[in-house]
């Protein structure tokens, strides 16, 4: 990681900084006031915390707020021999927790996007005396295969051409919206830097096909239990749509709520919001 790899992340007010997990440098961003209560934010495939925006910042106020880049996206290391499945991702976040001294700490919540909300809910079923509240929001967790945009998806990323990468990327990711004019250039530019580094395509091909071929068991959300959970879900959303999954997860939680936002997509945290900064503040307060 070098200067400019920070200098990517200075669209927030938060402190991003490196820590080392395992031997591999981390990038991550916290507010500056430990002793309130935390709450974890787990980005989604081929991203990384810049996704989030300045929801962090929001939350910050009331809440020690945490964000990551997971081992192998954003600018943290992309080594080869890393776990990339979902179950070795869950075993980098606790290591991620102890490495910044929070393993013994409560998580008043983990909010997870997409790839982040199947880790999060590993992270429940093998952690759940540490975490107070669940969100997922647009989660995978349930897919027996890759949807058709998600094939799409893994095209544009493993793309070798510059050129048609780019407009492969573009194309997916404005179906990602439900307003493709609320896409910025920043977003596909910065997956665009990433992806192209070594070992990037591998975390993703191994992230999103072991999230695409393995699925919570009926056992783990048992053991999920009655952690309260709030399920949020973009009415657009073309990547894992909301009445093939949404209220699949609904039915397997049994304290959970689903918020349905209209008028977005796979990310609805970007489209709508202070919408779902609303929803997610009034279940975790």
């Amino acid at each position: 990681m070098n200067k400019n790899d920070l200098e990517k992340y200075k669209v927030s007010k938060n402190d991003y900084k490196p820590t080392n997990v395992n031997g591999h440098t981390i990038l991550y961003s916290e507010s500056n006031n430990r002793d309130k209560k935390h709450i974890l934010f787990i980005h989604g495939l081929g991203a990384s915390s810049f996704a989030w925006r300045d929801v962090p910042d929001a939350f910050s106020e009331k809440f020690h707020t945490i964000a990551l880049d997971l081992i192998g996206f954003g600018a943290s290391d992309k080594p080869e021999e890393a776990d990339y499945t979902i179950k070795g991702l869950s075993k980098f976040i606790m290591d991620f927790l102890k490495s910044i001294g929070l393993e013994n700490e409560k998580i008043t919540a983990i909010i997870g996007h997409s790839l982040g909300g199947y880790i999060t809910l590993q992270v429940a079923i093998e952690n759940k005396d540490l975490i107070e509240k669940l969100v997922l929001i647009d989660s995978s967790g349930l897919l027996k295969r890759p949807t058709p945009l998600l094939l799409q998806y893994h095209d544009a990323a493993m793309e070798p051409d510059p050129i048609l990468r780019y407009k492969k990327v573009q194309r997916v990711f404005e179906d990602l919206y439900a307003d493709r004019s609320r896409l910025l250039p920043i977003v596909v530019d910065t997956f665009i830097g990433t992806i192209g580094q070594q070992g990037a395509k591998q975390a993703f091909e191994v992230a999103l096909m072991n999230s695409t071929t393995t699925q919570i068991e009926p056992k783990g959300f048992e053991l999920i239990g009655g952690i309260p959970c709030l399920i949020i879900w973009g009415e657009n959303d073309k990547l894992i749509p909301l009445d093939s999954y949404a209220f699949d997860f609904l039915h397997n939680l049994p304290n959970a709520r689903l918020e349905i936002i209209q008028d977005s997509g796979h990310a609805p945290f970007v489209e709508k919001t202070a919408l779902v900064y609303e929803r997610i503040h009034a279940f975790i307060t």
